[in-house]
């Protein structure tokens, strides 16, 4: 079509992402039409106010490879627009190393942040061919940054130069005790990837011996170090599935459930991997879940690893002492790669990865499937495709101040991640969706009738013992009551005048995209606060998130902390899954002289993929409101077991609360039966695992072809 034709086609696209996917054809045009015109044409689009437009410039650039194509794209690193400037070191990890980027690159990595997680990652691409460039650039700048967290990013970079020539400056730095705690760990780590080369031991050993983190760090290098044998799990004791979520702290009990990043994804993982394992059809004897957790916790994580064959275990991945919500832990890519590399080298034999988000968990995971030799199964949704979509519709996004909101969220990474996973993966799981196939086609660029074998649908489910627990106890006035108790706790700030009120009641996380704070602000200002309490049960308010903490702003903004529980407005934090059930039974049903009864449950997110806590308070037998795009769509019938509607329009968001608290006040028993029945029969956590056993099968069956086809013993 031409370069001039497909950049016009960026710009008149209808909406942002059709515009990012458009990018492509864009970057295909100019390598097949590279020249002094294409380059004008680009360099047009990059001075435009479009920020759309310009970044798919930049990785339009990185498609042609010519000198001059190079010189500009390396200008670019010099850029005033730090989206710019992000995007050209992403884009020149894609071309042959470039000297006169190196420099600039590895300002990048020392200054940090996404940006320098993009810059390292490039410098990697290239450091097998410029191994000792990049050495003695990284030596120099060293000599010259004195910060100790721009200190260890260099090192941590000087470490991915795989030939031997970085050993010795690494064992140099980890044996310096001049050096900060942090440099010192970014070198031990490192070393712990460096097997075969000469020296390392000792120094390792010397370190082992003192006490804090940097031992506990040169232990699990040690660990890396040696020489694990593939070993490989009788096939009588079925598959090993290992699954992950970085961005939780994930337990067996489920204790630090809605805090932080640790929503419901975090439960889904626990209770299916309990589901897999219990029911033989499946096919799975052994589930690893891996997630974040403190360096000495995954030395004893490995020691069971290594020793359980069946059952489901969890392997813990050192990343931070302190958690960092998803959207900044990027630049922990290699930390996260190195632990969950150790753990599944530990586990032996795994038959397969499932992957679920495009995260840096996945972003590293990848990484360390395709070292292992491990396929891969990939939960593909347009996410953040959707998020992009609504903001765009909202008007909250825009063409012009994209750039910025990118830097943020990262939107252009996360879809080309997506689709780099989704076409790399082994097979892929698919959400229901009213128009799976238009959305998959039109959001994510996948056309799901090619190849239809390798694409496979299904839904979440919910553990319904647990809910129909909860509701059976709270309808006879029973149950437990240290559930009961701290829900008399958290609302006994509620005035008196406002306890014959029903509830209005949200679960989940504190962050942007559930739209919690959305929630309060529609509530606080409309008739709905006569009428109704809001309770929200989410979060970690004693020690927030940057995410939490944004939300909590915008809450105070509209409520200040004060004044909470006087408006009727309850922030309850995060509670165990099975509490969270006991609340939303006691929000139905009601419990005397605490909250009336036939409240409300409401999810006002951007987007819902599926939605765990909404098929949990549909099957509690709450009228719902829900995203009217998405999982959501495929089980509501609106009107009747909950209201459909666009959540990011405040003025549709309060009209379905008020629809749904009209329903909700019938009282109908047949409502309930249908909402209960509906979860029973189509999601059920054990229907998920029951659906997702063949899937791992014939996986494990096509990998085994493969390898007998080439030559190994499988």
């Amino acid at each position: 079509m031409g370069v001039q034709t497909a950049l016009d086609a960026v710009r008149e696209a209808p909406g942002i992402i059709d515009a990012m996917r458009l990018a492509d054809d864009l970057a295909f045009e100019a390598g097949r039409n590279p020249g002094v015109r294409t380059l004008r044409v680009l360099a047009s689009a990059l001075n435009g106010d479009d920020e759309v437009t310009a970044i798919a410039a930049v990785h339009a650039l990185a498609g042609i490879f010519d000198e001059q194509a190079g010189r500009m794209l390396t200008g670019l690193l010099s850029d005033r627009r730090g989206t710019i400037r992000e995007h050209a070191a992403w884009a020149l990890g894609a071309g042959l190393p470039r000297f006169d980027a190196m420099g600039r690159l590895i300002g990048q990595v020392a200054a940090g942040g996404f940006t320098g997680m993009l810059a390292q990652r490039t410098l990697e691409q290239w450091s097998s061919a410029v191994a000792e460039s990049l050495t003695v650039g990284l030596e120099t700048a060293l000599l010259g940054v004195r910060e100790p967290a721009a200190r260890a990013r260099l090192v941590e970079t000087l470490g991915l130069v795989r030939p031997s020539i970085a050993t010795r400056l690494l064992v140099g730095i980890a044996a310096n005790a001049r050096e900060h705690e942090d440099v010192r760990i970014a070198a031990v780590a490192a070393l712990g990837q460096r097997s075969g080369d000469e020296g390392i031991g000792a120094p390792l050993e010397e370190l082992v011996g003192g006490e804090g983190r940097l031992a506990d760090v040169a232990r699990l290098a040690l660990i890396d170090l040696e020489a694990l044998p593939a070993r490989r799990t009788a096939r009588d004791r079925g598959l090993t599935i290992a699954q992950l979520f970085l961005h939780a702290d994930i337990d067996p009990a489920l204790s630090s459930a809605g805090a932080g990043d640790n929503g419901g994804i975090a439960t889904l993982l626990v209770r299916l991997g309990n589901a897999l394992v219990a029911d033989p059809e499946t096919g799975v004897s052994r589930v690893i879940t891996l997630s974040r957790g403190p360096v000495p916790q995954a030395a004893v994580d490995l020691l069971e690893l290594g020793s359980l064959n069946e059952g489901h275990v969890y392997g813990r991945v050192p990343l931070r002492a302190d958690p960092v919500p998803s959207a900044a832990a990027w630049p922990l890519r290699v930390t996260a790669r190195r632990g969950i590399r150790r753990i599944l080298r530990a586990a032996g034999q795994v038959d397969l990865l499932h992957l679920r988000m495009a995260d840096v968990g996945s972003l590293a995971a990848a990484d360390v499937a395709r070292e292992l030799g491990i396929p891969v199964v990939f939960t593909v949704a347009p996410d953040p495709h959707a998020v992009i979509q609504s903001l765009d519709r909202a008007g909250s996004l825009t063409r012009e101040d994209f750039g910025e909101v990118d830097l943020r969220e990262h939107f252009w990474f996360r879809t080309r991640l997506v689709q780099s996973l989704a076409s790399n993966a082994a097979h892929t799981v698919l959400f229901p969706r009213p128009e799976l196939q238009r959305d998959m086609n039109q959001l994510v660029g996948i056309d799901i009738t090619s190849h239809p074998e390798r694409h496979t649908i299904v839904a979440e489910g919910v553990d319904l013992e647990v809910i129909d627990r909860a509701v059976s106890d709270r309808s006879a006035g029973s149950g437990d009551s240290g559930a009961m108790d701290d829900l008399r706790v958290a609302l006994s700030g509620l005035p008196e005048d406002r306890r014959h009120l029903p509830f209005v009641v949200s679960v989940g996380r504190l962050h942007r995209v559930k739209g919690m704070a959305t929630l309060v602000d529609v509530w606080a200002r409309s008739g709905l606060r006569e009428r109704t309490n809001l309770l929200i049960i989410g979060g970690d308010l004693e020690r927030p998130s940057l995410d939490e903490r944004e939300q909590l702003e915008r809450i105070d903004a509209v409520i200040p902390e004060a004044g909470r529980a006087e408006a009727g407005l309850i922030l309850a934090g995060h509670r165990p899954n099975d509490i969270a059930s006991r609340w939303l039974a006691a929000v139905r049903l009601g419990v005397p002289g605490v909250l009336a009864p036939r409240g409300v449950y409401v999810c006002a997110s951007l987007k819902e993929e599926f939605g765990i806590a909404l098929l949990e308070a549909m099957a509690t037998g709450l009228m719902v409101v829900a995203p009217d795009g998405g999982g959501p769509a495929t089980y509501i019938k609106d009107g009747v077991t909950g209201v459909l509607t666009q959540t990011w329009d405040p003025v549709r968001l309060e009209a379905a609360i008020e629809r749904a608290l009209d329903v909700a006040a019938l009282d109908d028993d047949g409502r309930v039966d249908a909402a209960h029945d509906m979860v029973r029969d189509n999601f059920t956590i054990q229907s998920m695992a029951s659906a997702l056993g063949p899937v791992y099968r014939g996986v494990a069956v096509e990998e085994a072809a493969l390898l007998k086809s080439a030559g190994a013993s499988a």
